[in-house]
Parts: C-alpha cells; structure tokens; sequence
C-alpha cells in the first residue's frame, strides 16, 4: 500500500508516523508516564515483543556529508504490543529504560486507531514536541551566549 493510500484508508500517514516516533522516542519516561495517567481510558495490550535491550551500530559522516563510519554502537531498547483491538505498535528508545519502551509502543498504537489518533495527537505528541522544542531553543540560547565573534582592524601604519 502507498503513503496516499494509507492516507485515504485512514491510515498514519509515513511522514506522520515518522514525525510522533521520533517525539516519543525522545520523550522522557516522566512525560510519557504523565500522559499515560492523563489518558481517560487505558487499552489492554499484550507484548509481541517484549521490552528487551539491545544493542546498534550509530553510523556518521565524515564532515557531516563525507564517507560513512561506524562511530560506535549505543543501547536502545525496543517493544513491540498489540492492543486488544490488533492494531500493533512499536517503542525504540535511547537507553535501557524497559517501561518508556513500553509506553513509546503503546502510544504509537493509539496513534494508529482512527478513534483515538486525535486526541492522543492534541494531548500528548503535540505537547511532547512543544516541550522538546522548547528545551532545544534553551540549549540554543545557552549556545548562542557563548559565541565569541573574532575580527581584525587593519591599521593604519600596517599596510597590507
């Protein structure tokens, strides 16, 4: 099935669905325990995969746009469950927190039930990523203070 037609069929669309990973894999296990509590109802899941922590290979560029390399390898754990209604969803998470995989997983299946996508959009992915933005434009600040600006003056008696 395409991206246009997952999207007509009410399916997330890939851009979607990339865009609310990557905010809960970011998430902390705080905010994502808080929006679990805040959530009115709580669907039943099972794990197809149960939270576990591994290991992958973070690659680079040299320069940014150069050849790859292997920097090194970094935890992740990851989870995948199934609600009772079959949708699947899946958590990858930085580190070796079990439960924020979990939660990353559950919300991710939430998010691809037509009846809940909205509001756990509005109420937790959107939140999630205003809080994310936030941070960023704080450590971007605290960056941005510490520039220092280097210039010449070319003198008079020193010609070039």
């Amino acid at each position: 099935m395409t991206a246009q037609a997952a999207i007509k069929d009410g399916d997330a669309g890939i851009a979607d669905r990339r865009r609310w990973m990557g905010v809960l894999a970011r998430a902390g296990r705080e905010e994502l325990e808080e929006a679990w509590t805040a959530l009115p109802s709580k669907p039943a899941h099972r794990f197809m995969r149960a939270p576990e922590i591994g290991l992958v290979m973070v690659q680079a560029r040299a320069g940014g746009s150069g050849n790859p390399f292997n920097l090194g390898e970094m935890t992740v754990t990851r989870c995948a469950l199934r609600l009772d209604s079959g949708v699947v969803g899946f958590g990858y998470v930085q580190g070796r927190d079990k439960r924020r995989a979990e939660l990353a997983a559950a919300f991710d299946a939430l998010l691809q039930t037509p009846e809940t996508r909205d509001e756990v959009l509005r109420g937790v992915v959107e939140k999630l990523a205003a809080a994310q933005a936030e941070r960023r434009a704080l450590r971007s600040r605290k960056a941005a203070s510490t520039k220092v600006e280097f210039f010449t003056m070319v003198r008079g008696d020193n010609p070039r």
